[in-house]
């Protein structure tokens, strides 16, 4: 249980991108896949965009909301693990904060707190806290992370801030916006019919470590429309042996309400508790 308590936070806010202990999958290996329901987009034709397209105006439909609160389950698939359906609750402040509960048969196991500075989450299990740093995690896996991206994981919403320089172009059923933060390059698909985030390639150069989400079964909510399923791969070059390794995951909300009032947050790391890592 404890395995799958950390793996779950530090995956869900893309942590840990591999562990030491997953083997790596050769060339020639199927990515792990927990379905196949998403879009597929040929990476091959859409790794850059053609400048001689013409821009075309976009209006992205993104969630506005002070606070959310999601009822979730969490599956996870990779060369050595292998999970489904783990339950968690979910309270977001916008762009402050990110609280998560993993909960057992009838209790809690795990609780996390992810804002823009650090990461914090407890394994109540064997009585243990970790405290992570996105300098540190950036440091350690060769791959810029921030509070935005985490939180575009769960909601859908741009992990960059769009500006009046942006230009989406046409490309089969969607428009793209490409955006550069940093080392990171974001390729944003959006939907031709809704106007939302459907898939979001992050690459980073020149690692080319990736992250590709892909969100599906828009819901209303709030008159607004909200994947209420997501799909994360994650591809990442190991600093130790230059090779790629493979996660998949998946979060499936079965309640989102978007509200105005403080949910609350409570977190508190008890004094027995022994604290992991650095």
């Amino acid at each position: 249980m404890s395995n799958k308590i950390t793996v779950w936070f530090l995956a869900i806010g893309c942590i840990w991108l591999t562990s030491c202990h997953k083997k790596h999958l050769s060339k020639g290996t199927a990515k792990p896949s927990i379905d196949s329901g998403f879009v597929s987009i040929d990476s091959s034709k859409t790794d850059s965009i053609a400048e001689n397209r013409e821009a075309v105006p976009v209006n992205v439909q993104e969630i506005a909301f002070d606070y959310l609160t999601a009822k979730s389950k969490f599956s996870l698939r990779s060369s050595t693990q292998d999970f489904e359906n783990t339950n968690v609750n979910i309270r977001i402040k916008k762009d402050s904060l990110i609280w998560l509960s993993v909960t057992g048969v009838g209790f809690e196991v795990g609780r996390g707190l992810i804002t823009p500075d650090s990461i914090v989450f407890l394994d109540k299990f064997h009585k243990e806290y970790f405290v992570i740093t996105y300098e540190q995690l950036s440091k350690q896996y060769n791959f810029e992370l921030n509070f935005k991206l985490l939180q575009s994981i769960i909601i859908g919403n741009l992990p960059i801030q769009q500006t009046a320089d942006d230009k989406f172009y046409k490309e089969n059923e969607f428009f793209t916006l490409r955006q550069n933060s940093g080392k990171i390059v974001v390729d944003n698909y959006i939907g031709e019919k809704n106007q939302k985030l459907e898939r979001l390639k992050a690459v980073e150069k020149p690692t080319n470590n990736t992250i590709i989400l892909d969100y599906e079964d828009f819901k209303e909510v709030n008159s607004m429309l909200f994947p209420f399923s997501s799909l994360i791969n994650l591809d990442v070059q190991s600093k130790k042996d230059n090779q790629f390794y493979q996660t998949t995951m998946r979060i499936k909300h079965s309640k989102v309400e978007l509200v105005s009032q403080n949910p609350g947050f409570p977190f508190s790391i008890p004094s027995s508790y022994t604290r992991k890592g650095k």
